[in-house]
């Protein structure tokens, strides 16, 4: 069964889903994974096809859009802080938490892309987390990664974009804004024909190709150096894909060696975006199950 919800972050209704297991006996409280989705991306583009999995496992399952994106209150439209989407995780936990259905303590946490950074940082400092699984996720620093997929040159003209913005949001207080995916050599934030493919094609009414050039200036400071050695003892489970064009693979991995035990990995030998599609969907999800099923 699932219905919708709303919840309060910082003064701003998120919304979401919440689905609880047809055999779930009343009065019965289950174990609980709270998800949200990667850059730009809302709960529409294949976050149900996960959920789905999880709650036919037996977990209740929470899924939600964070602020300023997709059908939750917030504006500018399309501001995309790192910051502000790990509030709205641990808020979204305080609030599944509340519910009848719901364990309290027995609570997971589930990212991909983008948020598969995000359940990182919650995990490292929410300890009412008690398994994590992160997909298809970046590096340790999120200017390591910038600077390995551009390089020095073309990073040093994207500072320069940043640069001109601040000073236009200094003066007239205007909202700037860049393409999330465009055609092959126009300017976007996630440049390349297989992120412009899968935004393109799984289409949402939800989903807006923008985001705030204030967002991606912001994403340059996201360092996830000191939250990996926090993560443990909370049971860690990477799964990266081996020829992501996304997020470097190598950087990946140097994350998963600084996190401490329990954790694994596997990788599995697909693009960024095929693990929201068969056969690797499958394989993917079936991975969170059993890590989930394991330590909740």
């Amino acid at each position: 069964m699932r219905r919708d919800i709303t919840f309060n972050s910082k003064g701003l209704q998120c919304v979401g889903w919440l689905y609880v297991p047809d055999n779930l006996p009343a009065g019965q409280k289950a174990p609980t994974i709270v998800m949200a989705h990667g850059f730009s991306a809302t709960k529409e583009q294949a976050l149900d096809h996960f959920a789905e999995q999880f709650v036919n496992a037996g977990f209740v399952t929470m899924v939600f859009d964070y602020r300023f994106l997709g059908g939750s209150e917030g504006e500018p439209r399309c501001q995309i802080l790192w910051y502000e989407q790990i509030e709205d995780y641990r808020n979204a936990i305080t609030w599944v938490s509340d519910q009848p259905e719901v364990d309290p303590d027995r609570i997971g946490i589930w990212g991909t892309s983008y948020s598969g950074a995000h359940v990182l940082w919650v995990s490292a400092y929410d300890k009412r987390v008690k398994g994590v699984v992160s997909q298809v996720h970046g590096g340790v620093s999120a200017w390591d990664s910038r600077l390995n997929r551009l390089g020095p040159e073309a990073l040093n003209l994207v500072l320069e974009t940043f640069k001109l913005d601040r000073i236009q949001r200094q003066k007239t207080g205007a909202v700037n804004y860049m393409p999330v995916v465009a055609l092959e050599g126009e300017p976007a934030a996630l440049p390349g024909p297989e992120a412009y493919h899968w935004f393109t094609e799984l289409k949402a009414p939800s989903w807006r190709n923008e985001a705030t050039i204030e967002s991606l200036e912001k994403s340059l400071e996201y360092d996830l150096a000191m939250p990996l050695q926090r993560i443990s003892p909370t049971p860690l489970l990477m799964v990266l894909a081996e020829y992501d064009s996304i997020l470097p693979i190598d950087l990946a991995k140097e994350s998963f060696q600084r996190a401490g035990e329990p954790k694994a990995m596997t990788i599995l030998p697909c693009g960024h975006f095929e693990v929201y599609s068969m056969p690797w969907f499958s394989k993917a999800a079936g991975l969170a199950v059993d890590w989930f099923r394991r330590h909740l």
